[in-house]
């Protein structure tokens, strides 16, 4: 029968052990109401992750199911919850499938407002990452020059859906609406305005030293390691491939445009 002295004994024996070289660490679970999140667990070298196990099925949503239960028009407003911080481009990705289905010529007029509403979710969506990513870190303030910005956008969606975080604007075959009056004036001030606030991000994380010296040389993912891995978008360019899906393989008019591969 163990006594008070064989339970110390063994604590202190178990403290005064060698560490491994490698801890295991539960991210997540977290909570239900919580947007966008999985439980991985992680296996970790230092800030090394040397393995990840997802739990597949936390937070399922059942999505697929649903869809077998709604009209096509319908559908879309279920896309507005695949992904809430890029609504607009989920809405997008499922009224172009339906068009190919039924052979749909789209008007020009329609397209190039969708164009104009996705890249405003796009910066938008960007804001977020890149607000709760140096939150994360440490440099606050980030955070609420980002959701400014943020802010002024999901204004402008709001006047054209009247849905900020919802809009489900796309419709099969155009749109559910004409743009509101003095829009093309709302938006020109806004990306008058904008350029100075990505000089504020810029003096904000990279001058940040704290930011600096937790992102400087973490999660390297190096050119061949992107492509073997299949990454895509923001992370694809990061590792040096310069690919855009608007450039390489254009959709609903970006052909028309010239611009830069960020």
């Amino acid at each position: 029968m163990s006594t008070v002295v064989d339970t110390i004994t063994a604590d202190i024996e178990a403290i005064d052990a060698p560490l491994e070289s490698q801890m295991t660490l539960s991210m997540g679970p977290q909570h239900p109401s919580t947007h966008g999140v999985l439980r991985l667990d992680l296996r970790l070298d230092g800030e090394l992750v040397v393995k990840a196990i997802p739990d597949i099925g936390y937070l399922h949503t059942g999505m697929e199911k649903l869809f077998e239960y709604k009209k096509y028009q319908q559908g879309i407003v279920i896309t507005d919850r695949m992904d809430y911080l890029n609504p607009l481009g989920n809405n997008l990705a499922y009224v172009m499938a339906a068009e190919k289905l039924l052979q749909l010529e789209i008007p020009e007029r329609a397209q190039v407002i969708r164009v104009l509403m996705c890249e405003l979710q796009r910066i938008a969506s960007h804001m977020v990452w890149l607000g709760t990513h140096a939150l994360d870190l440490g440099a606050m303030s980030v955070f609420f020059f980002c959701f400014k910005q943020r802010e002024k956008i999901l204004n402008l969606i709001e006047a054209a859906s009247g849905g900020r975080m919802t809009p489900s604007y796309f419709r099969i075959g155009g749109l559910m609406m004409d743009l509101p009056a003095g829009f093309d004036r709302r938006v020109r001030q806004f990306l008058e305005d904008f350029p100075e606030a990505l000089d504020t991000f810029d003096t904000l994380v990279t001058g940040n030293t704290i930011w600096q010296s937790r992102t400087k040389g973490v999660g390297v993912i190096e050119r061949d390691e992107a492509i073997n891995w299949g990454l895509t978008g923001p992370s694809l360019r990061g590792s040096g491939v310069e690919l855009d899906l608007r450039r390489h393989n254009p959709y609903t008019g970006y052909e028309t445009y010239d611009f830069e591969i960020p």
